[in-house]
């Protein structure tokens, strides 16, 4: 197959729309998906598809300018095609079908889900919504490329309208055992519809084994073929390939970022305010799969079992806003905000105060001054697909002296175990030994261990998982898709 584009599909554009004193502006997104995918598509005529965060009742009563979309195109450097979501598609497919289901229970935790058969039938439709928008935006020639929980089913609802295209899938989050999965009721279409992609790809090795094993149990007949790390489903009636392409970062932007005089300006900074002691930081994003209230404890147990580490070392944990609409994740910011408030209360002395707690997105120049700042990073997810903070930390640290703490249920814990000090969450004193372990860790283990983590890294960036990706599914690379020296996106309906 000739490939001339690439076409990304998400649940959301990589722009964030707002809105102040009646005028829109478009800026650049964040997150793990569009700091991976956005060097890849940046100025090489790609398009991305997903939705623009507003509802179409929203745009009803404050219609985007003419243009803007196209302005977030030029930003960006590649074509944004919207799909329209309602307030009940907002609510049922995406807070209901891939948060309240999908997400918790992909992540372990079946008792946090709401099996509401609503959610089902909506998360259905609202696929179909972004299988039209690829019907109308690709042709058979491009290769799309679709991402993550939310939209499981689009590669189905493409063969009910009748439509062909090359297909790619990829799971950013873990995917469960079988006995976990077998819990969800629509097991057998979940199953169904990822198999109708050309190429499935998950973060690690266990995730395409536990996905084998669900096909294994509930579709017999199926022949499971090949060695490493692609596989070859073969059905009744189709193949596909199965395969484990671990995600990764932009590692040379994020190094020459941390290099610069304006982060390492800020980085300074940080360390003045905060002086004479070791500073450890934390990055989450609000949700209970991060694990923060068991980094905080594990925190206190330290300060109470190794009071040498009173007044030598500070924890800067940033906890970046995430539905907080969600009841329960306003509970999680509650719970959080009383432990901090808890063990500074308890540990505070005058000049030190064990935790800095911060509320708020950063932007990526901020966030490599507090990479470059500190001395160690706590990533102690509960479970995690991959986790990039523990990546971008480690190529962020010039210097080659920081400690990395790792959860072992993280997915990057696959590649960066060698260097890194790896912990179970759920234990708070192996959590706490391993902060004391790094506070009291010499240069040059320090050293060797950060080099070693950087180096893996380096090899093995964003360019190579796409890279990998692309070759599996399409036997072609980046190459295939050639940067053009000056893009102008075409031009586009606001809507």
């Amino acid at each position: 197959m000739e490939t001339r584009r690439l076409a990304v599909v998400s649940n959301r554009l990589p722009v964030v729309l707002t809105r102040e004193n009646g005028d829109w502006s478009i800026s650049p997104g964040s997150g793990g998906l569009v700091t991976a995918l956005g060097p890849v598509l940046r100025d090489r005529g790609g398009l991305w598809i997903g939705w623009m965060g507003n509802t179409v009742e929203e745009l009803h009563h404050s219609p985007l300018p003419a243009g803007l979309l196209n302005k977030g195109a030029a930003e960006t450097g590649y074509s944004l095609k919207p799909v329209s979501l309602t307030d009940g598609d907002v609510k049922k497919f995406y807070y209901g079908f891939s948060n309240e289901i999908l997400w918790p229970l992909f992540h372990d935790l079946p008792t946090r889900c709401n099996f509401d058969p609503v959610y089902w039938k909506t998360y259905r439709e609202v696929n179909g919504k972004y299988a039209q928008a690829v019907v109308e935006h690709t042709d058979e020639e491009d290769y799309v490329w679709i991402h993550d929980y939310q939209l499981i089913m689009v590669a189905r609802a493409l063969k009910q309208l009748g439509v062909s295209r090359h297909t790619g899938f990829f799971l950013h989050i873990p995917f469960p055992p079988l006995d976990v999965f077998l819990k969800l009721p629509w097991r057998f279409e979940i199953l169904d519809g990822l198999m109708e992609y050309d190429l499935v790809g998950f973060q690690t090795a266990r995730d395409r084994r536990n996905f084998l094993g669900c096909v294994k149990a509930l579709k017999p007949g199926t022949r499971i073929t090949g060695r490493g790390s692609v596989s070859r489903l073969v059905t009744p009636d189709r193949e596909l390939l199965v395969g484990a392409f671990p995600i990764s970062i932009d590692f040379m932007e994020f190094s020459h970022m941390a290099s610069s005089a304006a982060v390492n300006w800020q980085a300074q900074m940080i360390r003045h305010k905060l002086p004479n002691r070791q500073l450890i930081l934390g990055v989450d994003r609000l949700d209970y799969t991060k694990g923060i209230p068991n980094k905080l404890l594990a925190l206190r147990n330290a300060l109470e079992r190794y009071p040498e580490l009173r007044r030598r070392i500070t924890l800067i944990q940033v906890v970046v806003p995430s539905r907080k609409t969600i009841k329960e994740y306003a509970l999680l910011k509650q719970e959080i905000e009383r432990l901090v408030g808890e063990i500074n209360g308890e540990y505070t002395e005058v000049g030190w105060t064990p935790i800095t707690y911060l509320f708020r997105s950063l932007d990526r120049s901020q966030l490599a001054a507090y990479y470059r700042a500190c001395d160690m990073a706590l990533v102690t997810p509960l479970k995690d697909g991959m986790n990039l903070v523990a990546k971008e930390y480690c190529a962020s640290s010039t210097a080659e002296d920081g400690v990395l703490i790792l959860s072992e249920f993280a997915g990057a814990a696959v590649q960066l175990h060698h260097g890194a000090l790896m912990v179970n969450p759920y234990d708070v004193e192996g959590v706490a030994n391993a902060i004391y372990e790094g506070y009291r860790m010499d240069l040059r283990e320090r050293k060797f261990r950060m080099k070693a983590l950087r180096r893996s890294i380096r090899k093995h960036d964003i360019f190579d998982w796409v890279n990998s990706f692309l070759r599996a599914g399409i036997a072609k690379d980046l190459r295939s898709f050639p940067h053009l020296e000056f893009f102008v996106p075409a031009p586009q309906e606001a809507s």
